[in-house]
């Protein structure tokens, strides 16, 4: 359980996303989804004597599949607040009710979640979905690094929050090239580039103002690149909004001032960014593929059995595993003899004949295929890395490697 201020772990932040996910796309056919909202230091008496009244009023609602799902829904969570003396630190949240299922059936869901960050206040709201605003503002990555590429012909401005970097704006430059056209004396000629640069320049500050400025509480840092001494001259001459000019880290040298231009500002700003989820990801992916190139294969290895058996055997340091996964771990059980099977799939499997006396098996209801690899190499010391979907690197690994690889400890050969 995490305490006050304390960060979650790659797995907790995993796990809570997964949730909300799956909650998401839960609807019911009437309004009779209950979200409630338990804040810290909130009574759990109180709460449970809320939910009675609303019971109470529930006995009014016309449908009575509608009030009898919705008072089967508060029901379940005055069962649940029994194992609660007073809420987790950061409180708690339930989402329960009947969801539409398959043809006319309907499903029972029950989530309880104890969010990232404290819940400000109490909350019912019984509806057609679940109510998770909240809570997708706490994922939220709160830093970010704001982003300019400049020169004199157009600038692009952008935003790099966590792994992804998002394109702000791209502002294509009115200054005149350097080649005159004939009948202009040479000085007014280059007066009039300066006052067209001059005028750009405070174009894309005014966008950066805009973009940034209201940002600044999360706003660790400005990073401005280009080609040649445009960049420098725009930091220099102090064309950015005061408190904006703070935030400069320093200028890198692009060949590019467009959306490219933006991710290889990163990549050249990676040393002042060493501690960014996205520059450990380009690490570990660029390693993984180095080791892969070697001639023996390298200490690394790629694909779900490759990597349990690495993993089983010691030789995992390091797994890599994709955000975009979407598999389970099913458990396939003979009640008869005791055969036991495991079997990943998108989808639980449908019940079959044991191999050994041919009765019909059971099936579990599954583990989520990175909650299950995070189990085998916790027990191994194994270090597990998520690697976000949205990132090129994340791309390349679910694509190139089905989402799953490791850096070895030594070579374990074939």
């Amino acid at each position: 359980m995490a305490q006050v201020g304390e960060t979650l772990t790659d797995r907790q932040k995993y796990d809570f996303k997964r949730a909300l996910e799956e909650v998401r796309n839960l609807k019911g056919r009437g309004t009779e989804l209950i979200s409630v909202y338990v804040p810290p230091g909130k009574q759990i008496s109180d709460v449970a004597n809320y939910l009675r009244g609303e019971y109470s009023q529930s006995s009014n609602i016309k449908s009575s599949s509608t009030r009898k799902n919705v008072q089967g829904a508060i029901q379940s969570i005055l069962a649940r607040l029994k194992y609660f003396k007073e809420p987790p630190a950061n409180g708690l949240v339930f989402f329960v009710g009947e969801t539409a299922w398959v043809g006319d059936q309907t499903k029972m869901v029950q989530y309880v979640l104890e969010p990232p960050e404290p819940i400000t206040s109490f909350l019912y709201r019984c509806d057609s979905e679940f109510y998770l605003e909240p809570l997708t503002d706490m994922l939220l990555e709160k830093k970010s690094y704001g982003l300019i590429v400049v020169d004199r012909s157009e600038a692009t401005l952008g935003l790099l929050n966590g792994k992804r970097i998002t394109v702000i704006r791209n502002i294509q430059s009115q200054v005149p090239s350097k080649h005159r056209m004939g009948g202009q004396s040479a000085l007014r000629f280059e007066r009039l580039i300066e006052i067209a640069a001059n005028e750009f320049y405070k174009k894309i500050s005014d966008t950066a103002t805009e973009a940034f400025v209201n940002r600044l509480d999360g706003l660790v840092g400005i990073l401005v690149g280009g080609p040649g001494a445009t960049k420098n001259y725009f930091v220099d001459q102090g064309y950015l909004h005061h408190e904006l000019q703070k935030k400069v880290l320093d200028t890198f040298d692009t060949g590019y001032t467009d959306e490219y231009g933006l991710k290889e500002l990163v990549e050249r700003a990676k040393d002042k960014l060493t501690d960014l989820d996205l520059m450990r990801e380009k690490k570990l992916i660029t390693r993984l593929l180095e080791e892969i190139r070697k001639a023996d294969g390298g200490l690394a290895t790629y694909g779900e059995g490759q990597v349990r058996a690495a993993i089983q055997m010691g030789a995992a340091s390091t797994v890599l595993l994709s955000e975009a996964l979407r598999k389970k771990r099913y458990t396939l059980e003979c009640p008869s003899c005791g055969w036991k099977d495991r079997v990943t799939a998108d989808r639980q499997p449908d019940q079959g004949r044991c191999p050994s006396c041919g009765a019909v098996t059971t099936v579990d209801d599954g583990i989520d295929l990175i909650d299950d690899f995070f189990d085998i190499s916790e027990q191994m010391g194994t270090k597990v890395e998520l690697i976000s979907e949205d990132s090129e690197e994340g791309e390349m690994l679910m694509k190139a490697f089905g989402g799953i690889a490791a850096l070895l400890r030594y070579h374990i050969g074939g």
